[in-house]
């Protein structure tokens, strides 16, 4: 069965003062609910590492979306970035696409644009996010974190908490989310320079920690620097499970793409070790793809169970700890971007252009809920 489409599409410098409340544009569950409690785990009933394609029922929420990167939940509603500058959200079953208004202007170029997207606790009430977006500097393409405000009509950026991360036109990390501590955590790129993952003195191939006003935390590992981990190479995911442990999604080279459970201070070895491979200081994946390519993005727990957006291996997955693996949890021919549990349901995101080729990316935002 072909899935459904259950939307209608619509196409469509202040400062902090406007920072009005926002309840009045989040519309309430009885309009136009997300399936499911917020309590419940994802296909209860059949537990997720015995599900597979033929167990979900697939919707399409949202067409036309252009190379999206980040999906988010805000009480009923659905916020998607765009690489070129856009967040769409989706409300009412409409589809509304509004421009990022940045300081400097969002480079867009094969994988580097408007990335990350985190939303404050708050963010029903006060509009505010946290956003990872690349730009031109005089360095060349370079990224920075963001703090944004949307009023309920436009998203612009209220101030800059950190600039000037290392960017590449393919490895520039990207994800950015709030810790179970409160804080910010981004993950950068390799942007492919052999020495800028082992340097501490460089912000590229690195987890990073801040403070949610872009102060460095006393407690993070180095003083006075907001390295958190080190030695990777293009990371891209961002996920906690219930005991708080944090796991780190990320590219491999060719191959041996990684899952890694990680901890202040650490080195995860690129570009020295890769995958399962150990040396001294360094720390080996928790879980990797060996010759296999998964090319693993987002990534999110429902319950226990951690899921990855892979686009190499198109679909999405679990991890399988008993057998140090990723287990097919759906498959179609879409590259699966992100993902975000939801109750009963799981949304994904499809980026189905490759960042090496150019032009529009023609995706969707669908969804997974567990076939009766």
């Amino acid at each position: 069965m072909p899935p459904r489409d259950d939307a209608t599409r619509e196409r469509k410098d202040a400062g902090m003062k406007w920072r009005r409340p926002i309840a009045q544009w989040i519309f309430a569950a009885s309009c136009c609910p997300l399936a499911g409690a917020l309590a419940q785990e994802p296909g209860k009933g059949l537990p997720l590492q015995q599900m597979a394609t033929k167990n979900w029922v697939v919707d399409v929420v949202a067409r036309d979306l252009d190379y999206p990167w980040d999906i988010e939940q805000a009480g009923e509603q659905l916020l998607v970035t765009e690489a070129a500058g856009n967040i769409v959200t989706i409300e009412r079953g409409r589809l509304m696409r509004r421009m990022l208004k940045t300081s400097d202007p969002i480079a867009r170029e094969g994988g580097a644009g408007l990335l990350g997207m985190a939303l404050a606790k708050d963010f029903r009430q006060s509009g505010v996010a946290y956003l990872y977006h690349s730009y031109r500097s005089e360095a060349g393409l370079s990224n920075k974190v963001i703090e944004a405000h949307f009023d309920g009509n436009a998203w612009r950026e209220t101030r800059v908490l950190l600039s000037g991360i290392p960017g590449h036109r393919l490895y520039n990390g990207g994800r950015i989310a709030i810790g179970p501590d409160g804080l910010l955590y981004v993950t950068t790129g390799w942007t492919e320079s052999r020495q800028r993952p082992q340097d501490l003195h460089s912000l590229a191939g690195k987890v990073l920690r801040m403070m949610l006003n872009g102060q460095v935390p006393k407690d993070n590992p180095f003083p006075a620097s907001y390295v958190y981990s080190y030695g990777h190479r293009n990371p891209q995911g961002l996920a906690w499970d219930s005991r708080g442990v944090l796991h780190v999604v990320e590219h491999g080279q060719s191959g041996h793409d990684e899952i890694n459970i990680v901890k202040a201070g650490l080195n995860y070895g690129w570009p020295l070790v890769e995958g399962s491979a150990s040396r001294a200081g360094m720390e080996p994946a928790w879980l990797e793809s060996g010759n296999d390519t998964w090319a693993p993005s987002g990534a999110a727990f429902a319950g226990d169970d951690l899921l990855v957006a892979a686009l190499g291996a198109r679909g999405l997955y679990v991890a399988d700890e008993s057998r140090k693996s990723l287990r097919p949890l759906f498959r179609s021919d879409d590259r699966i971007r992100d993902v975000l549990p939801v109750g009963r349901d799981i949304y994904v995101i499809t980026t189905n252009r490759s960042p090496r080729a150019e032009g529009p990316s023609s995706d969707r935002l669908l969804r997974l809920s567990p076939r009766r």
